[in-house]
């Protein structure tokens, strides 16, 4: 069962750019699903369609549908659509730098009234993040990248969403904490029925947690399938895995080629 719905979802900024083509994406309920793409692709407005943060940035949808759990959810603002269970980690992790950890985690909970429940959740994400109850004395500011991006991570985490967003986790990260983000976020999926939405340009971590992805181009879709199916195309290895440049045109669901990749 299908817990996302993107259908054939356009997008234009200033009246003018058409940055979104006829996209159609689903995440199903518990799945863990890979967005794939080059910088600018459109990976991230896909985002900000879903979580509805396209406005403030002068992006409009000017066609298609998006569903969350069985509902149209375009009409509904931000903060209904993270009461509904939908949440967004934004790219650069955009923390609260002026406010410790467990203060920032304390910012997302406006939705909770149960006191206990409160504290029994920060308990539960330093518990995912220990590295984070280590720092909570300090400002978040003051903390490292990866801890920044777990503390994103696990402010989002603080709603008991249905769903999380995650804009290019590894972003800037060594390679052994983009591992160790990468761990957590298979375990977040796993452990508690989580879905996730992972948008990265790292596509050999990315296909490595993720059940099934997508590529983007040029605001397109123009390939998907099984996480193993894309790892396997010889288009995808060479252009991102750095293998194969033999060509498969019929390895996967969809694709169309347009002209070569990245030339």
């Amino acid at each position: 069962m299908s817990l996302l719905t993107l259908n054939n979802i356009e997008v234009v900024y200033d009246s003018v750019f058409l940055a979104v083509k006829g996209v159609s994406i689903e995440v199903p309920d518990g799945g863990l699903v890979a967005l794939l793409g080059a910088n600018g692709a459109g990976k991230s407005t896909i985002l900000k369609v879903i979580s509805g943060l396209l406005k403030p940035e002068r992006g409009l949808v000017t066609r298609g549908q998006v569903r969350f759990a069985g509902e149209d959810i375009l009409a509904l603002d931000p903060p209904e659509r993270v009461r509904r269970g939908l949440v967004h980690v934004l790219e650069g992790r955009r923390v609260f730098e002026h406010l410790t950890p467990e203060e920032n985690l304390l910012a997302a909970t406006s939705m909770h009234r149960d006191r206990a429940r409160i504290r029994q959740l920060v308990d539960e994400m330093f518990s995912l993040f220990p590295r984070l109850a280590e720092r909570n004395k300090a400002k978040a500011g003051y903390l490292s990248g990866g801890e920044q991006q777990m503390l994103a991570i696990a402010r989002a985490l603080m709603t008991q969403p249905k769903l999380i967003l995650l804009d290019e986790p590894s972003l800037g990260l060594a390679p052994f904490l983009v591992d160790e983000i990468f761990d957590t976020i298979r375990r977040i999926n796993a452990e508690s029925g989580t879905a996730v939405l992972l948008v990265e340009q790292n596509a050999v971590a990315a296909l490595d947690v993720a059940q099934s992805a997508y590529l983007i181009e040029q605001g397109r879709i123009v390939m998907s399938g099984t996480a193993e199916v894309l790892k396997s195309n010889p288009d995808i290895q060479q252009a991102y895995l750095g293998g194969s440049s033999q060509v498969d045109y019929h390895a996967v669901k969809h694709y169309r080629r347009r002209k070569r990749w990245l030339a």
